[in-house]
């Protein structure tokens, strides 16, 4: 049997093509190898559904966030080990998830608008060209944890509208201490910070709440689509919950700065499935 994952900083998408070809499937915890240490992965793996699976997978192919870097990639390859020590694992980075999963066997440019946010040129075959990505205190943009990190800071600043203040007040009893802890003292302050984002896209008929996806989303184009070489010839798609629940507000961005939106998806999980079916 074969395993496939596409993990991101908030959630993993699981698929498993049984020997007969029938497709199960699974939602869990996400990974991410540059705030998480292998034995921390390994050990919430085990809490999940693979802990079943161990004596009968026979190859993984694990796409995830963080997995760029080799040194990254071993960190993850090193957790999944401790539970299929035989099966053969490849590890990827999400953006080759993302490419495979919207673009094919066709040119174009694959982003991915999550928890985080990252981009590259594809040429139907292999990445040609890629933007930094240096994660959510220093990027990120138009990812849920930076549209959620400006809300945060407007309500603190107290630089939003009074009506949406107090409905974050009424249903989460936020105040200052209470963001503070947890962004800088608990863990997965990206997560946290992005968890707002489902609140943000229920009141995105209020202008501020619009602008702040909007101007988001321009914020990812200047720093990532921009740079590519004639990415205005290029169609762009977008892989990500963020990108999915505002695909209005991105396809407006996106043609206000003469941008080819094509495809725009929650997860590639189904794409990368189709895709290594093709393969086998």
């Amino acid at each position: 049997m074969i395993l496939i994952a596409d993990s991101g900083s908030s959630k993993t998408d699981w698929r498993v093509i049984h020997r007969d070809g029938r497709i199960s499937q699974h939602r869990g915890v996400g990974f991410n190898p540059y705030y998480q240490t292998s034995e921390e992965m390994a050990i919430q793996m085990r809490h999940d559904f693979l802990v079943n699976l161990e004596s009968e997978i026979e190859e993984i192919y694990y796409y995830g966030a963080g997995c760029s870097a080799e040194k990254r990639k071993e960190e993850v390859r090193t957790a999944l080990l401790t539970i299929f020590p035989k099966a053969k694992i490849n590890v990827d980075h999400d953006l080759s998830a993302a490419a495979h999963a919207t673009c094919g066997h066709q040119s174009g440019i694959a982003c991915i608008l999550g928890t985080g946010s990252n981009s590259c040129d594809y040429d139907g075959r292999s990445i040609i060209d890629t933007r930094p990505a240096p994660g959510f205190i220093l990027g990120d943009e138009g990812g849920g944890g930076y549209i959620g990190r400006k809300l945060l800071s407007d309500f603190i600043h107290d630089e939003m509208p009074a009506e949406i203040k107090e409905e974050l007040i009424k249903r989460f009893h936020l105040d200052a201490p209470t963001i503070q802890d947890h962004v800088y003292r608990q863990p997965f302050p990206n997560r946290y910070m992005a968890s707002f984002c489902s609140f943000i896209t229920e009141h995105k008929s209020n202008p501020y709440c619009y602008m702040l996806f909007y101007n988001s989303f321009q914020d990812f184009f200047k720093k990532y689509v921009f740079k590519y070489k004639n990415y205005q010839d290029k169609k762009v798609n977008f892989v990500g919950s963020i990108a999915y629940y505002n695909s209005d507000i991105l396809r407006k961005a996106a043609l206000d700065s003469n941008i080819q939106t094509n495809l725009i998806i929650a997860s590639p999980i189904a794409g990368l499935t189709l895709y290594h079916q093709e393969i086998l």
